[in-house]
């Protein structure tokens, strides 16, 4: 796959969740009008508590990779991802994150300039 054919795909699959999550799911969180409500929905059966922790765990796993790769090899603005990883979603911070470390990291654990 290109680097073209990448980045065009990351943001479109990030664009989709993000229209989705827009006309799906926000305006039911704003007619609810409890945000820890809205949260707690997403664990009403054994399914859905099963998807929502999975996306709370990968929102963890995301944001320790960022704040490693922050330290070890300088990737910056990876807070706006782990953000955007609570809201609206991990699809956006995660695809967010690709496109910011874009940078090669070469063989000896260094950021390759560009």
């Amino acid at each position: 796959m290109s680097d073209k054919t990448f980045k065009i795909s990351i943001v479109t699959f990030a664009a989709l969740f993000l229209a989705v999550f827009l006309i799906h799911t926000l305006p039911a969180a704003f007619e609810l009008g409890d945000v820890i409500g809205a949260f707690a929905a997403g664990f009403v059966n054994p399914f859905a508590a099963g998807y929502s922790t999975d996306v709370i765990m990968c929102w963890g796993i995301l944001s320790a990779w960022i704040l490693y790769e922050r330290k070890k090899f300088g990737v910056k603005h990876g807070y706006w991802c782990i953000s955007l990883g609570v809201v609206p979603g991990v699809a956006v911070g995660f695809a967010l994150y690709l496109i910011l470390r874009e940078k090669p990291v070469s063989s000896d654990n260094t950021v390759a300039p560009q």
